[in-house]
């Protein structure tokens, strides 16, 4: 792929690195990964050791203090490893659950935490979702009273990315019940290991195999107030903060997915034979493959763009839920044609599509789904 003006040398060797460890270092063994439903500690840690688990947190804490555009590259090189469960493994603890404690967290919540999370010693999760409440983050039931020096948390919640491996859990909770529905949840940094916290259960999923999620529950589960993350009733603004940065994530996950699986299908159907010819003979087969080629790399150059404008920090929200939906319908629209042209082999286990269309299904869901983006592009339209 071509380089664009908004990549600095820092950036393009930073994709050049995570290329050469996804070539060395996953694509050997994630098929057992897979089998084994989780990403293994000993290749998180690695990556921290390469620097790559730290790179937006500040250098005083052992990062590389680089800006968006290092979390696009991390995303679309580490989708382009096929494995799903693995990149977003790696992408809930980079862009997804630490940066609460980035943007929130104080002083000495900073040093006690990001030195090991840089490292991967610590490994993190985000705790929003519940059984009754998924995009509908307002309307969660999890609570957290205080109860003289300490919070005490009651509740649950459901599909947490590295919620059983995980060590730290970004946690949020109603605190407050007589103002608006926007200004009664915090945020909690719950440790592992804490009394009346347990996983209920670890969740069989439809595809990304090799990361593990889980059903928290939380009962009784006593924190100090030092635990506390940013202010206390603020919490949803927080979340919604962050979601631009995950969602911009997302997309640049879907970018390198869908660009992946173009290139393994052109393989294919440059080899395949049928009817005395390549399938690439076809013209139907051509066009299709050429217009989707299309798509993503427009797509591409609009998750790039907003990426370079969300580091300079303009507001890009409408541009991000844009990316959102578009991302996670047109990832899947891929997917859907690359088994198709595969055939048969499409629909094996031991094909890279078949598994790769499986772990795209949830690009339109997870994050944002499809239509609560859609509905957040149209409030910006007039």
């Amino acid at each position: 792929m071509a380089s664009h003006p908004w990549f600095t040398p820092e950036h393009e060797q930073l994709r050049d690195t995570l290329r050469r460890f996804v070539a060395e270092r996953v694509l050997p063994s994630a098929d057992r990964w897979e089998e084994e439903g989780c990403t293994p500690r000993a290749i998180l840690r690695e990556m921290g050791g390469l620097g790559l688990l730290g790179m937006r947190v500040a250098e005083e804490y052992g990062g590389a203090g680089m800006d968006t555009m290092a979390s696009v590259v991390l995303a679309e090189e580490l989708a382009r490893s096929t494995y799903g469960g693995f990149t977003v493994t790696v992408l809930v603890h980079t862009d997804m659950a630490s940066p609460h404690l980035r943007h929130a967290g104080n002083a000495l919540q900073k040093a006690r935490y990001l030195p090991a999370i840089v490292r991967g010693d610590i490994i993190t999760a985000v705790a929003m979702t519940e059984p009754d409440a998924g995009s509908d983050l307002a309307g969660m039931r999890t609570r957290a009273r205080r109860d003289g020096d300490s919070w005490v948390l009651n509740g649950a919640k459901t599909f947490i990315t590295n919620g059983v491996h995980g060590d730290l859990y970004i946690v949020a909770a109603k605190t407050g019940d007589d103002s608006p529905r926007n200004h009664q949840v915090s945020m909690f940094l719950v440790d592992k290991g804490t009394p009346g916290l347990r996983v209920a259960r670890a969740l069989k999923k439809h595809g990304w195999w090799s990361s593990d999620t889980a059903e928290l529950s939380f009962e009784d589960c006593r924190i100090p107030q030092a635990n506390l993350l940013g202010e206390e009733n603020k919490g949803f603004y927080a979340l919604v903060k962050n979601l631009q940065n995950e969602r911009i994530v997302l997309g640049a996950q879907a970018v390198g997915e869908a660009a992946r699986a173009i290139e393994i299908t052109l393989d294919w159907v440059t080899q395949r034979r049928a009817f005395g010819a390549p399938l690439w003979s076809r013209e139907a087969i051509r066009q299709r493959l050429a217009m989707l080629s299309a798509r993503v790399e427009s797509l591409r150059t609009f998750v790039h763009a907003t990426a370079w404008r969300d580091a300079r920090g303009e507001s890009v929200v409408k541009e991000v839920s844009m990316i959102k939906a578009l991302g996670g319908e047109l990832v899947n629209e891929v997917m859907y044609d690359c088994v198709q042209f595969h055939g048969g082999m499409g629909y094996m286990r031991e094909s890279a599509i078949e598994r790769m269309s499986r772990d795209a299904r949830v690009q339109a869901i997870g994050g944002g789904a499809t239509e609560v983006m859609l509905e957040e592009v149209a409030k910006r339209m007039v």
